[in-house]
């Protein structure tokens, strides 16, 4: 693959052997971004279980303490008083069957979150199949099928971000932008960290955080500690 000459000064800067603290390495991280545009940060953590046995899936949700510095668009399949509830919380698009036709129709995806009510949930599986691939699908453990909507849309709007293994075993996620500076960065790496430790399937034996490697989104990679990350607190 074809590196840029920015690309290659930073790397420079890495030493690719080394584990780093978190506070060093997202330090570096925010040294070595150069794009012209506030890169994200994202955080690649490989974990030691198999995602292919049920009882050892990690999947859950976090509120980051200082968001993602995203806007988050939010859809909210619900009916009445709680679509009533979702709106003056904030949600961006509110519907029922009616949603569903304009998602099959007009292949409406302007969003980044669904949120649903539990009644909502008959509904929206005939759009399972075109949601599901997107990773936009709603979900009890996310928090995203829930009856409490108020409080579901103002989490996702705060910065609440979900984490899922993939097929390799490693969870992706987002922990902010460049312009957060290493602090705050490291207090959002530091809550998804916590959550992905705690959520540790009881059936996983050995290591269980394999690797841990935070980039923006031009820059090279940074080895965190695994040591580091591991501990909670």
């Amino acid at each position: 693959m074809h590196r840029g000459k920015k690309y290659l000064e930073s790397a420079k800067l890495i030493d690719r052997t080394k584990q780093y603290e978190p506070e060093e390495a997202l330090e570096l991280l925010t040294k070595t971004a150069s794009a012209k545009f506030d890169e994200t940060v994202e955080v690649h953590i490989r974990l030691g279980v198999d995602s292919r046995h049920a009882d050892q899936q990690v999947r859950g949700a976090v509120v980051l303490p200082n968001g993602t510095g995203k806007n988050i668009r939010v859809l909210v399949f619900a009916r009445d008083a709680k679509a009533e509830e979702a709106k003056a919380a904030g949600a961006d698009f509110v519907g029922a069957e009616d949603m569903v036709a304009r998602i099959q129709k007009e292949n409406f995806f302007d969003y980044d979150v669904v949120i649903a009510t539990p009644d909502m949930m008959g509904v929206i599986g005939r759009i399972g199949r075109v949601l599901g691939p997107k990773g936009l699908m709603p979900n009890p453990k996310a928090g995203t099928v829930t009856p409490d909507i108020a409080r579901a849309v103002a989490e996702a709007k705060a910065g609440k971000i979900e984490y899922r293994l993939d097929k390799t075993n490693i969870i992706h996620c987002p922990i902010g932008k460049v312009s957060f500076g290493a602090e705050k960065l490291n207090e959002n790496l530091r809550a998804l960290t916590n959550a992905i430790v705690k959520a540790k399937p009881a059936s996983a034996k050995g290591q269980y955080v394999r690797s841990c490697v935070v980039a923006s989104t031009m820059g090279p990679g940074v080895k965190i500690s695994t040591v580091r990350v591991s501990e909670i607190g």
